[in-house]
């Protein structure tokens, strides 16, 4: 079975403890590698910030897993996520060459590197 990239966001509810966010974390960490998938990278962003609030709160743990797995896991891990009453919110999306080459770039570091800019002739000439 041919396996295809994707990347999933969760929003888990702000009132869990370090150790009910791990716990979550690894279950799904869990399902997606049980279920024939390899997980490549993983971000926590930890505690932010709504753009709106949800259940009545105004901030979230937010993770992202990016993985490779056949196309069958997406239904099972936003079963998971539905089922869940800790996560908020969810979002997966299947990437494309182009998602997959812009995040190996990102994960690099290619991003974040502060541009250099050359002296223009005026700031040179004082």
């Amino acid at each position: 079975m041919e396996k295809k990239q994707y990347e999933s966001v969760i929003i888990l509810t702000p009132v869990l403890s370090e150790k009910q966010m791990e716990d979550a974390i690894a279950s799904y960490r869990q399902l997606i590698t049980e279920n024939n998938g390899d997980i490549i990278h993983e971000e926590n962003w930890g505690l932010t910030k709504l753009a709106y609030p949800i259940q009545k709160k105004v901030t979230g743990f937010y993770h992202i897993f990016e993985f490779a797995a056949p196309a069958d896991i997406v239904t099972k891990l936003e079963l998971a996520y539905r089922r869940d009453e800790q996560v908020m919110r969810y979002l997966t999306i299947s990437l494309n060459k182009h998602a997959v080459k812009y995040n190996e770039r990102r994960r690099k570091g290619e991003f974040n590197k502060p541009k250099t800019e050359a002296k223009t002739e005026t700031e040179s000439a004082s």
